[in-house]
């Protein structure tokens, strides 16, 4: 008969194990190349390459976690050194809050660059960016900070023994409502900020368009940024903050559920996972969209060192 006690080892073995493998694989490839990219082929930075610079290597950092993960659910192992189930976890969640409030700067920063085309606004300067991107960081890391103080408190109650991912850690912290508050502060909030600008700038295109029919310049490609951005986080992100406060609500006495029904919740709550990290493997399609010659400039650097190449290769 079917052990439901085993359901979640299952997933991480042959569904966590191979889906993280390959986003691995794809994400990192794509955004390192969009950080060298950036960093060798763009001759001046604007406000938009700052935070997609940001978000890249946010995604960068945190996906190169997974190989460690990949392993260790590959061979039924935990991990074994309670600085590194530390760091990773808080890896992850930083990247995952930090990725969508970028993407909102992204956003705002369109919506600007079509309400301001001569870069005139304040919001639209590279030391503004950078303010924002400080911020940015200080903000996310203080909304993760106290998941810290619970990790240290379940890896201390298990003796190091075992590391468990947020959904089923226990301390002092009630973590319901704290996951319920970067719920809404850390997701909510900012999907309300990109529905926000999607919406201004949707708008404002449509009335460029009543006084301007028959305008040269086209800003579309901004509204299609920005309404990506806002159905890729609210189709990924959306299960995953759902069935991780269902998860966590399973697991308290009131709930009086079954074990196994505990661990039916548990396993749509691992589905969940990769899906949300998704975005780090969608995220650098965003930087060959945004319309500042990013791909010409990429492509025409990578023609440079072919022609090089096959230069120094011919025999003189």
């Amino acid at each position: 008969m079917f052990d439901c006690k085993r359901i979640d080892d299952m997933l991480e073995k042959y569904y966590l194990s191979p889906f993280y493998a390959v986003e691995f694989c794809i994400g990192f490839s794509g955004n390192l190349l969009v950080i060298l990219g950036y960093i060798f082929c763009l001759p001046k930075w604007k406000s938009c390459n700052i935070y997609l610079f940001n978000m890249a290597v946010s995604d960068l950092i945190f996906l190169c976690t997974f190989p460690h993960l990949t392993y260790l659910y590959s061979h039924d192992q935990s991990e074994t050194s309670p600085y590194a189930c530390v760091i990773n976890r808080y890896v992850l969640h930083v990247n995952l809050y930090s990725s969508i409030l970028f993407m909102v700067w992204v956003s705002m920063d369109r919506f600007l660059l079509i309400k301001h085309p001569s870069c005139n606004h304040i919001l639209l300067k590279p030391r503004a960016a950078l303010m924002l991107t400080g911020l940015s960081w200080l903000i996310v890391n203080a909304e993760v900070a106290p998941m810290i103080d619970l990790m240290v408190q379940d890896l201390q109650s298990r003796n190091s023994s075992h590391c468990k991912d947020f959904a089923s850690l226990k301390g002092d912290i009630d973590n319901l409502g704290y996951s319920l508050g970067l719920t809404l502060f850390g997701y909510l909030l900012p999907l309300i900020g990109l529905c926000i600008f999607s919406y201004k700038i949707s708008f404002l295109l449509r009335l460029q368009d009543r006084i301007l029919p028959n305008r040269n310049t086209s800003y579309k490609r901004p509204l299609k940024v920005s309404t990506s951005a806002t159905v890729i986080f609210l189709v990924l992100y959306t299960p995953y903050h759902v069935m991780r406060n269902v998860r966590i609500a399973s697991q308290k006495p009131w709930a009086n559920l079954e074990l196994c029904n505990k661990m039916y919740i548990e396993a749509m709550y691992i589905i969940t996972r990769p899906l949300a990290f998704l975005h780090s493997v969608i995220n650098p399609i965003f930087y060959f969209l945004m319309g500042d010659k990013f791909r010409d400039l990429l492509f025409t650097k990578f023609r440079l060192l072919l022609t090089k190449t096959e230069q120094q290769q011919e025999p003189t």
